[in-house]
C-alpha cells in the first residue's frame, strides 16, 4: 500500500483575469478551484487564505499530487511551497531634533489623521503608550476592524484596529490557544510604541531610567496592529494577509520588523506584496536585518524603505568613587536605584581574579565589591552568576570592546573599559586588605554620549545579497536600547532570582529602528500628504546624517572605524530637515516596471511580481531614479572604468531655485554631472542630470564619495555614490 502524501502549504499565483464571471470573488474562485480537483480539497479546512491585494491567489494545505494538476490549469502562474522567516528582534524623539514648538513634529500636527499599520506579534493595548487621550475621531476613510473574540479586544481611537493572522503558523504546529488575540505575549510588537506611542511620558524610576519617554514618533497617528507570530518564527502566508487586509482597511504607512531568506524579487513574497501596497500609495517600512556581517541586508527590493540600526546618545550608568577618591563612570543597566557606601573591594588571584565559575570562596567575597577581569574563559553574564552566587555586593566587570548586553545582569553590574579598568585593578593591589569603595550609585542617566551616532554592530549590512547594484540599507535610525512599551506579564529583568515586571523595557533591533522611520514617515505624509512612496524615502534619504556628534563620520559601533554607506546607507535619518529637502527623486509605477524589464525576468517571474498579465517595458537596464548611486566594475577591467548614470529630480522647494552640484570625492574617482547647474521656475518642475562616475586603477575594493545639489536658501540634497571594484 503506498504511503499516503504529506500535507504541506503552498502559496498559489493565479492570473486573475481568468477567473470566469460565474464567480463574485476572488475566494469563490479559489474554493471552487481547489474542490474542483481529482483529490477535492476539504477549503473549508484547507484553505488558509485568499489574496487580493499583495498577490491574486491563496494558500492552502496541498499534497504534491494536487499541486501539480493545479498547476496544469491555464491561470496557473506559479506556485511555491511555504517558507518560515523571523521577526527582527524614549528618548529618541529629542535625539532626532523633534520639538513640540517648531520643525516636523509642530506642522504636522504629531502626525495627525495617518494610519500607520504594523505588522508584528501583536500589541498591549492596555499600555499608556496606546491611550487615546487628546486623539481625535477615527477617519470615516478607516475599513479596519478589531479583533472580536471570546473576549473583546479594547481598541480606542489611537489603537483604531487589531487583527490576528497565524493560520500558516497553526498549519506549522507552531501556536498554542492563547495565540488567537492581537495581544502580544512575545515583546516583540512592544516597539509599536516607538512608532506612534501616546503623549505619555515615563519616568520609570521605578525602572532605574529616569526621565525615559514612550511617547513616540508620531503621537497622533492612529495605529492598527496586524499580529502575524506569538514566536520568533513567522511563516510568509500569514504575512502576505496581513499586508493584503492592511491594504484592504486603508493604512497609509506599513511597518514591518520581520524578513525571509533573501530570495529574487518574483520568489519574495515581502517584495510582492510591498510592491503592490506601493502601486497604492503606501509607505512600506522594513527592517534590512540583524545578521550584522556584510552583503546581509534583507527586505532590499528598491520600493521598500530598508532601515538599519543605529546607537543614541544616551547611556544608563553607575558611578564608583574609589577609597583613594577616584571616580569612574561606567555602563549599567541594573533596573534599581542602589546606593553601596563603605565597602570593602575584592581582587583575587589566579581564577578568582577572572571570576571563573566555582572559583570564589564565599568566605572572601560575601558582602564585598568584587573586580572581575576579562577573559576568554568566563562571559560577563557568567561573572555575574558567579558574584551571585557568592553573595557579593556588587561587580566592577573588565569589557575588551565588543558590546554586551548589559541588562543580564542580575546584580548591581559597573561594565568599564579596560584603561579604567587598570586603574582600579592597581589600587586594589595596592591598598590590598585596606581596598575600598566610599560609594557606587545605580540608575542614572547620562546624555551626549559620543561618538553618537553609531552603526549598530548588529545591524545588516550591504552590499545588497539580491542586486548590489540598489545601495542598501536606504539609511539608519535608533535601534540599540530603546525604550518602548512593554507585556508587564515578561520579565525585563531579574534581581536575586526574582523576575522583575514592567509596562517598559529597553530593547534594541532593526526592530527598534523600522518604527522610528515608519514614524517620521507618517509625520511626512501628514505635512505632504500628495508625496508618493518614492518622495517619502528620497526626503528621508537626500537629508540624512553622516556625521556623528564629534563631527566625524559615521563609526562602527563594534570597531568604532569609519563605516561606509555599505553600512548605514545615506546616513542617519535627520526628520525636520526631510520635511523640506528642496528636491526629490520620485519614481512611478512605469519605473519599478522598467527596472524589473531591465532584469530579464520571464514572462512568468514578471506576472508573479507585477500581478497583471500586459506590462511595457520602455528602456533597457536597470538604472532607476533612486537617491544613491552604485558602480560597479572588475578588477579585472583595464581603466578607464566608467558608468554613467541618469536621474531626474522634482523641484519641491521654492518656486525660484537654482541648484549647483557639488561633488566631494575620494582620490583615485572622479565624477562629471551634466549639467552641473539646475534651474527651476516652478514648484514640481522636474530636470533631469547624468552623472559620469570614473575610477582609476588605484581605486580600493570599496570606494565612495557625495554628489550634493545646493541652492541659494541652503537646501543641500546629497546623494552617496558608491564604487564597487571586485
Amino acid at each position: 500500500m503506498p504511503k499516503p502524501e504529506e500535507f504541506k502549504t503552498y502559496i498559489v499565483h493565479m492570473d486573475h483575469s481568468l477567473r470566469p464571471s460565474s464567480f463574485l470573488t476572488h475566494e469563490s474562485w479559489h474554493r471552487a478551484t481547489l474542490r474542483s480537483l481529482s483529490e477535492p480539497v476539504d477549503d473549508e479546512n484547507m484553505l488558509l487564505y485568499s489574496y487580493n491585494h499583495v498577490m491574486h491567489g491563496f494558500s492552502a494545505r496541498l499534497t504534491p499530487s494536487q499541486v501539480s494538476e493545479i498547476k496544469k490549469s491555464p491561470a496557473h502562474i506559479a506556485t511555491r511551497e511555504e517558507a518560515s522567516g523571523k521577526l527582527f528582534t524614549t528618548h529618541t524623539p529629542e535625539f532626532l531634533g523633534l520639538r513640540h514648538s517648531s520643525g516636523l513634529w509642530n506642522l504636522s500636527s504629531f502626525g495627525e489623521g495617518v494610519i500607520i499599520g504594523m505588522i508584528d506579534s501583536g500589541v498591549w493595548p492596555e499600555s499608556e503608550s496606546f491611550s487615546e487621550k487628546g486623539m481625535p475621531p477615527i477617519p470615516t476613510r478607516w475599513k479596519g476592524k478589531c479583533h472580536n473574540a471570546t473576549i473583546p479586544f479594547p481598541c480606542n481611537r489611537k489603537l483604531i484596529g487589531a487583527q490576528v493572522f497565524i493560520k500558516g503558523s497553526q498549519a506549522a504546529g507552531m501556536t498554542d490557544p492563547r495565540d488567537d488575540t492581537p495581544r502580544d505575549f512575545l515583546g516583540h510588537g512592544t516597539h509599536t510604541s516607538s512608532t506612534a506611542g501616546g503623549n505619555y511620558v515615563h519616568e520609570a524610576s521605578e525602572f532605574g531610567y529616569a526621565k525615559g519617554t514612550a511617547r513616540g514618533l508620531a503621537p497622533r497617528a492612529y495605529l492598527a496592529m496586524y499580529k502575524v507570530s506569538s514566536g520568533e518564527v513567522v511563516f510568509q502566508s500569514d504575512v502576505l494577509a496581513a499586508m493584503d487586509q492592511a491594504i484592504a482597511d486603508g493604512v497609509d504607512i506599513m511597518s514591518l520588523s520581520l524578513g525571509f531568506e533573501q530570495t529574487p524579487y518574483f520568489q519574495d513574497v515581502m517584495a510582492i506584496a510591498s510592491l503592490s501596497a506601493t502601486q497604492k500609495g503606501i509607505v512600506v517600512v522594513c527592517a534590512a536585518g540583524n545578521d550584522g556581517a556584510p552583503n546581509t541586508t534583507h527586505n532590499s527590493a528598491p520600493w521598500i524603505t530598508t532601515v538599519g540600526a543605529g546607537t543614541l546618545d544616551r547611556s544608563f550608568v553607575a558611578t564608583l568613587t574609589l577609597g583613594n577618591n577616584q571616580t569612574f563612570q561606567g555602563e549599567s543597566h541594573f533596573p534599581e536605584r542602589v546606593l553601596i557606601i563603605d565597602t570593602p573591594l575584592y581582587y583575587g588571584k589566579g581564577d578568582k581574579r577572572i571570576c571563573n565559575m566555582g572559583a570564589l570562596n564565599m568566605s572572601e567575597v560575601y558582602e564585598t565589591v568584587v573586580i572581575c577581569a576579562n577573559s576568554e574563559k568566563v562571559s560577563i553574564y557568567n561573572q555575574a552568576m558567579e558574584l551571585e552566587r557568592v553573595g557579593a555586593v556588587a561587580g566592577i566587570f573588565i569589557e575588551d570592546g565588543i558590546p554586551f548586553d548589559v541588562d543580564e545582569l542580575s546584580i548591581p553590574g559597573l561594565v568599564l573599559n579596560a584603561s579604567s579598568g587598570a586603574l582600579i585593578i592597581k589600587y586594589a593591589i595596592e591598598a590590598a586588605s585596606e581596598a575600598n569603595v566610599n560609594i557606587m550609585r545605580f540608575g542614572l542617566t547620562s546624555f551626549g554620549k559620543k561618538p553618537a551616532p553609531q552603526v549598530a554592530e548588529f545591524s545588516s549590512k550591504g552590499p545588497d545579497p539580491i542586486n548590489p547594484n540598489i545601495l542598501k540599507p536606504d539609511i539608519i535610525a535608533p535601534g540599540v536600547q530603546v525604550l518602548a512599551a512593554f507585556p508587564p506579564t515578561i520579565p525585563v529583568g531579574e534581581i536575586v532570582n526574582y523576575p522583575l515586571a514592567s509596562d517598559y523595557a529597553l530593547l534594541s533591533g532593526t526592530s527598534m529602528s523600522t518604527p522610528h522611520v515608519a514614524g517620521v514617515a507618517a509625520l511626512l505624509k501628514a505635512v505632504h500628504p500628495e508625496w508618493s512612496p518614492a518622495a517619502v524615502r528620497s526626503a528621508l534619504m537626500t537629508t540624512a546624517d553622516t556625521i556623528d556628534n564629534n563631527g566625524t563620520t559615521l563609526t562602527n559601533e563594534l570597531t568604532n572605524l569609519p563605516g561606509t554607506p555599505l553600512d548605514y546607507g545615506a546616513g542617519h535619518i535627520n526628520p525636520n530637515k526631510a520635511m523640506d529637502p528642496g528636491l526629490i527623486y520620485d519614481i512611478d509605477w512605469q519605473g519599478y516596471v522598467d527596472f524589473l524589464c531591465g532584469l530579464h525576468y520571464n514572462d512568468t517571474e514578471m506576472r508573479a511580481i507585477l500581478r497583471q498579465s500586459k506590462w511595457n517595458c520602455n528602456q533597457e537596464g536597470t538604472d532607476l531614479n533612486y537617491p544613491s548611486f552604485v558602480a560597479i566594475f572588475s578588477k579585472k577591467t583595464s581603466p578607464p572604468k566608467v558608468k554613467k548614470f541618469t536621474r531626474v529630480v522634482t523641484n519641491v522647494g521654492d518656486d525660484q531655485s537654482v541648484y549647483q552640484a557639488v561633488a566631494e570625492l575620494p582620490s583615485g574617482m572622479s565624477v562629471t554631472v551634466e549639467p552641473s547647474t539646475l534651474t527651476f521656475t516652478n514648484k514640481y518642475q522636474k530636470q533631469s542630470y547624468v552623472v559620469t562616475v570614473e575610477i582609476n586603477g588605484k581605486a580600493s575594493p570599496v570606494t565612495y564619495g557625495y554628489l550634493k545639489w545646493i541652492d541659494q536658501t541652503n537646501h543641500v540634497v546629497t546623494s552617496p555614490i558608491v564604487v564597487l571594484n571586485f
